[in-house]
């Protein structure tokens, strides 16, 4: 319960902070929103980046693929309140992005859904704030905010590991790292009592393994009818990127993060 308040407590103080910033009616002139370029990412960097990503399908298949599967074979119970604490955790992102954003009303949902489940929902293994109707609204964050902001993706390119980016996206995700991320504050950062350094690490790396066993099939019927695997990869990562900052109600193959009910249902 500790860690639950302290992580509370640090989100808050993130809300206050960023409410400075968006003025005293709590919106933001925001220029240029949901506007994206219509012309194609440049891809400066093709050479490399088809090495790095061969090195990550290798990676793929010794060590995510077959993980993903054995997660596969875990009880939906277990399956869905990992996937549940998960979304949970993503919420100390999301709702200061949601304010960035303007999107005050969101924000103040999202802020609701992470105090409720995180208490209510032991640490957010339960979604308790559903059955209150507060249901989960879509994740934002930091690369998404710049593109509503008028930002350009600048160069497409690959990290070993972490896969397909953009220039504007990775400087979204150095925000994490610069105070942006109460998760990672409350467990990298700041070096506290309540948490270790690998809490952090180990829920970044259950996520990768809980977002690649929801599309084990997506992914497998993408390499068996690409020509050009790569280039294929390229294009549902941009479409996924410009999905989400236009937020459109779709969802882009290979791209699913649905809960494990709808999955399993399906």
């Amino acid at each position: 319960m500790k860690k639950i308040l302290i992580l509370s407590i640090f989100l808050l103080s993130q809300l206050l902070t960023f409410n400075v910033f968006a003025g005293s009616d709590g919106t933001l002139e925001i220029k240029n929103k949901n506007k994206e370029s219509a012309s194609e990412v440049k891809d400066c960097f093709e050479t490399i980046n088809r090495g790095i990503f061969a090195f990550n399908q290798g990676l793929d298949k010794i060590f995510f693929k077959p993980v993903a599967k054995g997660y596969r074979y875990l009880p939906k119970p277990i399956r869905s309140g990992t996937s549940n604490a998960l979304s949970n955790l993503s919420n100390v992102v999301t709702v200061p992005n949601n304010i960035l954003q303007g999107q005050v009303k969101e924000a103040g949902i999202n802020a609701l859904r992470f105090s409720i489940n995180s208490t209510l929902g032991i640490a957010g293994i339960f979604d308790v704030a559903s059955y209150y109707g507060l249901n989960k609204l879509d994740k934002e964050d930091y690369g998404q905010t710049l593109g509503t902001w008028g930002v350009k993706e600048g160069c497409y390119f690959v990290l070993p590991v972490l896969g397909p980016t953009t220039i504007r996206d990775s400087l979204g995700s150095i925000a994490n790292f610069s105070g942006g991320d109460a998760w990672y504050n409350v467990t990298v950062s700041n070096n506290t009592k309540y948490f270790e350094n690998s809490d952090y690490y180990y829920s970044r790396l259950t996520s990768g393994v809980d977002f690649r066993a929801k599309n084990l099939e997506a992914f497998d019927s993408l390499e068996k009818n690409s020509l050009d695997l790569y280039a294929s990869v390229r294009s549902l990562y941009l479409q996924d990127r410009k999905r989400k900052i236009l937020n459109l109600d779709e969802t882009t193959e290979t791209m699913n993060d649905d809960d494990w009910e709808e999955i399993d249902t399906q």
